[in-house]
């Protein structure tokens, strides 16, 4: 389906569905900086022939969806972790995407967030339990100070301002270089998102709001442990952005969670490894039955 928009009142945001509205929705949040496109196509399809009404949206600060206002964060709050007045939070983030569910008329959904994305996603499942089937936080970590932290020397590469479109692409080869899946580094995969990307629009000053939200949440293991719905936890052993011991923190912090780490995934989502990311999606939506009888 083509892009439409979703006026929420305080943001608006630019969404696409894929399968029959009849399905269960699974919602998808993508990550720092990076449009609702990185969600490809082909990895939409796939979960809507495993029978899911699959919804990918732009963040604020993001692609399509509204700019907002607000000083970015510099890079000297982010190294010493210290944004007192974020211009949002993650959890307004939460909110956002909670607002499209209900301009779309969905009750509940399986929930998928990846990096920041599954930072919101954790967001959504401590403050929206009713609403969430499911949550499978990838590449994700709890905010603790001690684990999963961020590879400094690859943010200047979300912040630098890029001199075209030629650019931005070599910046986006350079970074997920940096911080991507090694072995299954595909160049032309990366070029061919980075193109698209450009073309939709770009917030670089939104990119350093979002790191603010993202550095002045400070740590949710306390409150991770409140989340009720079957979890999944994916992250890659060769994570260089946010590391395994990110996802490790997050699959201890939430009760009943499962915890997949898979060899030669970096910080990204590389193609050949689609087959075990979403037959682990879908196995732990699945989840949501199996837990229903339990309790009856």
């Amino acid at each position: 389906m083509s892009e439409q928009f979703a006026d929420l009142g305080r943001v608006t945001l630019c969404y696409e569905t894929f399968g029959d509205p009849a399905d269960p929705a699974m919602l998808l949040i993508m990550g720092l900086g990076t449009q609702m496109i990185a969600w490809r196509d082909d990895f939409c399809r796939q979960l809507v022939d495993q029978g899911f009404f699959v919804i990918r949206f732009d963040n604020r600060d993001s692609g399509r969806s509204s700019s907002m206002k607000g000083r970015p964060a510099t890079l000297r709050q982010l190294v010493t972790k210290r944004v007192k007045a974020p211009p949002y939070t993650l959890g307004e983030m939460a909110d956002d995407a909670i607002g499209l569910l209900d301009h779309l008329g969905i009750e509940k959904a399986h929930v998928v967030g990846a990096s920041m994305g599954g930072m919101i996603a954790q967001h959504i499942a401590m403050r929206y339990p009713a609403r969430v089937l499911s949550l499978t936080s990838i590449m994700a970590t709890t905010g603790g100070r001690f684990v999963g932290q961020p590879r400094m020397a690859a943010i200047p590469l979300f912040l630098s301002t890029p001199a075209g479109k030629e650019d931005y692409v070599e910046r986006a080869v350079k970074l997920f270089r940096a911080v991507g899946s090694k072995r299954l580094f595909d160049e032309d995969y990366v070029r061919e998102g980075a193109a698209k990307a450009w073309e939709r629009g770009l917030n670089l000053a939104g990119t350093g709001r979002q790191l603010a939200a993202i550095t002045a949440d400070g740590n949710r293991k306390k409150r991770l442990a409140r989340v009720t719905a079957p979890t999944l936890v994916i992250h890659g052993k060769d994570d260089r952005l946010v590391s395994p011991s990110g996802g490790k923190a997050t699959a201890k912090a939430i009760p009943g969670a499962r915890l997949l780490l898979l060899h030669d995934m970096g910080h990204d989502l590389p193609r050949p490894l689609w087959p075990r990311i979403i037959g682990a999606i879908v196995e732990n939506a699945r989840r949501t039955k199996e837990v229903v009888a339990s309790a009856t």
